[in-house]
């Protein structure tokens, strides 16, 4: 037992440090008994992590709760020597209120560079002016805040990664926000409100996620974007989003986006990308873009358009996924079924080997969409077909081993739904 002892005592500082940077910061002051080298560490932890672990006690009163949390940041804060890298507060049953205001300014007066503020309950909190004063941020990270930047606010000068969740921001804050902060790298943005334009100009942006309601979505000078996902939740098209005259909302989103990689297009982005003049390619294609994943409606001839464009003009796809989006009013019997159309069919998927099909029925559009795709793609290696329910599952399966693969190797997997 002294020999275990001897060599916990005797790890290096920066192991020690490891070890208990992976810990709760209650299970990091409880190491301090295993010796006298570990007695006090905890005071100089960089990383502070502050969430449902860290209290011991399980009760339904919510000020008892919210008081033992209180003490224990208060004290770790009050004890602490050196510098504070990360900061990250997430309780499931703590309320926004005058304590982080106080937590936060602490913080502001350090170099601070990863801020994680989650707050499960209650109403936005309203984050502090002071905040805005911490310029060491890299990372900074907001769950059901209230934005307001200070008129003296210049931005974030090295902050890379940000995480927006369930917030309001004035349209104006959120467009100097973004252009203000000249590294940024990574941005998350789900569920927010105040603004309606998705203005994005950010010359080093690599990644972006949104998923919201939102009438306008804008690059500028995002050459270097790579990885895009986009969820627009409701279909708003018939109001304010509609491309104006002969514009083309699916050529005005791809301008600022030459080395696009990866795109996701959810819920009703179609819709809004098929708003205007579709053209059959784009003038400039997809070079670098391998991943595709797409949710459309295939009794809209706008949407199948649009849907046709990106995949001409994506010559080196190697993955694609397509999810079928049921609408409650469809009119089949006007449209005009592109995939059977053969001066559409001049085009060959050389680098196609995934395709994942999800949502869909087996009949009409989404079939001959099936029967193309197999056609055309030589190198396919494997399509998953999930069905939005079982009824005709048989009559789907017989069908899609009647059509014809232009790859040997291509294996068809049907997945119950």
């Amino acid at each position: 037992m002294d020999m275990e002892l001897d060599k916990i005592t005797n790890l290096p500082g920066h192991i020690i440090d490891k070890i208990l940077s992976l810990l709760s910061i209650r299970d990091a002051v409880r190491m301090s008994v295993l010796s006298s080298k570990w007695r006090f560490k905890w005071v100089t932890l960089p990383f502070l992590m502050f969430d449902n672990q860290c209290i011991s006690i399980s009760s339904q009163d919510q000020t008892l709760v919210k008081n033992k949390l209180v003490n224990i940041v208060d004290h770790v804060l009050l004890l602490h020597t050196g510098p504070i890298h990360k900061f990250r507060l997430s309780h499931r049953d703590f309320l926004g209120g005058s304590d982080i205001d106080r937590w936060i300014l602490y913080l502001s007066r350090t170099p601070i560079r990863e801020f994680i503020l989650e707050i499960w309950k209650g109403q936005h909190y309203k984050l502090p002016s002071c905040l805005y004063n911490c310029q060491s941020l890299i990372h900074l990270e907001l769950f059901n805040s209230l934005l307001k930047p200070p008129p003296t606010f210049k931005g974030f000068m090295s902050l890379k990664s940000l995480d927006l969740q369930h917030i309001i921001m004035a349209q104006d804050a959120f467009e100097n926000l973004i252009s203000s902060c000249p590294l940024l790298e990574r941005f998350t943005l789900m569920n927010f409100d105040g603004f309606t334009h998705l203005n994005i100009h950010a010359p080093n942006l690599q990644f972006f996620d949104t998923g919201g309601v939102f009438y306008d979505v804008n690059f500028k000078n995002t050459f270097l974007l790579a990885t895009v996902s986009i969820g627009l939740y409701v279909d708003i098209t018939n109001d304010k989003n509609l491309a104006d005259g002969n514009s083309s909302n699916l050529l005005k989103f791809f301008a600022h986006l030459p080395r696009i990689q990866r795109l996701e297009i959810q819920s009703y982005f179609l819709k809004y990308l098929s708003a205007g003049d579709v053209p059959g390619k784009l003038p400039v294609p997809c070079i670098d873009l391998t991943h595709l994943s797409i949710r459309v409606n295939f009794s809209s001839v706008e949407e199948n358009l649009t849907a046709l464009c990106l995949l001409r003009s994506s010559p080196n796809l190697q993955e694609l996924e397509m999810l079928a989006r049921p609408e409650e009013q469809t009119h089949l019997e006007t449209f005009t079924n592109l995939w059977k159309e053969e001066e559409h069919w001049n085009y060959s998927f050389a680098h196609l080997r995934v395709v994942k099909l999800t949502g869909i029925s087996g009949v009409g559009p989404q079939l001959d969409f099936i029967n193309f795709l197999l056609a055309y793609s030589p190198v396919l290696e494997k399509m998953t077909v999930k069905p939005a329910s079982g009824d005709g599952a048989w009559e789907l399966i017989k069908q899609l081993l009647r059509l014809r693969r232009a790859s040997v190797r291509a294996e068809i997997i049907y997945l119950d739904p």
